[in-house]
């Protein structure tokens, strides 16, 4: 019998459903620096996902959820920067 591999999972910080790492979208909060997406899924850093979808998107700017995640104040041009950053590479 074959070994099977076990997909990794990640939960969407917006929308709370779990979905393959593959799937998803990566944001890093490294030691010093600014929170930014991870297209590689390889920065060092604390991360934190959320699905390759819009509506999650704008979730995450309207309920500040990064502030939660990573407990910290994130400001509102990283917010803004991570939505052009995705709506610029549809």
């Amino acid at each position: 019998m074959p070994k099977t591999r076990k997909i990794p999972l990640r939960m969407c910080i917006a929308c709370r459903e779990l979905k393959e790492k593959k799937q998803m979208l990566r944001i890093v909060k490294p030691a010093e620096g600014d929170v930014f997406l991870d297209f590689s899924s390889k920065a060092a850093g604390r991360g934190a996902y959320i699905c390759d979808n819009p509506d999650c998107i704008l979730k995450l700017k309207k309920q500040r959820l990064l502030n939660k995640v990573f407990s910290c104040e994130v400001a509102d041009g990283v917010y803004k920067a991570i939505e052009e950053e995705y709506f610029g590479k549809k």
